[in-house]
This record gives C-alpha cells, structure tokens and sequence, in this order.
C-alpha cells in the first residue's frame, strides 16, 4: 500500500491566493521528484470545536482559514528520497513561505494507510 504525508495549516485570508500560487509550485517539485499525488484544501466547513478541531490545532484566529493537505507516495521509503530531494530543490530554496504562513503552526506527519476503499 502507499504512504501519505498530511499537512494542516493556518494562512490569513488576504494571503490565500499568495498561497495558492506557493502550492502550485511545490506541487509541481514534489510531483517532478515522483510523488504520485499532491492535494491542497481550503476549508470550507470546519466549525471551530469546543473542545479539538482543525482551527483549534493551528490555532487559527478569526482572520485565518485552514488549509488541509496530503501528498501520496508508493511507499515510506520513496517518500524519505523524495523529501531529500525535494529538501535541496532550488525552487524551494529561500524563506518566501515565512510572509505566506506561519510554519510554527503547522502539524504534519507521515501516515501509513490501513484501508483504501
């Protein structure tokens, strides 16, 4: 079976298409170093819980929407080359994201899938 990275973010709302456009690029070098999907969502119906919730974990504020993400790998061990490489890419080089989104807030990790339907 694959394996999946999954990101959550917070990105202001007057950034979302400055997002957008920075997704549009990493996409494609995730994809040209041989990930086999790259999936961004901006939320759309994510009430902010009581208790958990999507805004809650990034500790979204009123002026934020949260960005949900994933990228599909054949295997954990693809995805450890691919991250490598995408890593020294030159086109991710720099610290453009930082005026984008605030990277301290993001959550992310690698899942191994158990049921695909």
């Amino acid at each position: 079976m694959s394996y999946v990275d999954g990101f959550v973010v917070a990105v202001p709302k007057q950034n979302i298409e400055a997002y957008k456009l920075f997704s549009a690029t990493t996409g494609a070098v995730w994809k040209a170093h041989g990930a086999k999907e790259y999936v961004e969502c901006v939320a759309d119906d994510v009430p902010y819980g009581e208790v958990t919730s999507f805004p809650r974990a990034v500790q979204a504020t009123d002026d934020e929407v949260v960005v949900f993400s994933w990228i599909v790998y054949d295997s954990r061990e693809q995805r450890d080359d691919i991250m490598s490489k995408v890593m020294s890419d030159p086109r991710l080089q720099g610290d453009d994201w930082k005026t984008i989104f605030d990277g301290k807030r993001m959550i992310f990790g690698g899942f191994k899938p158990f049921l695909r339907l």
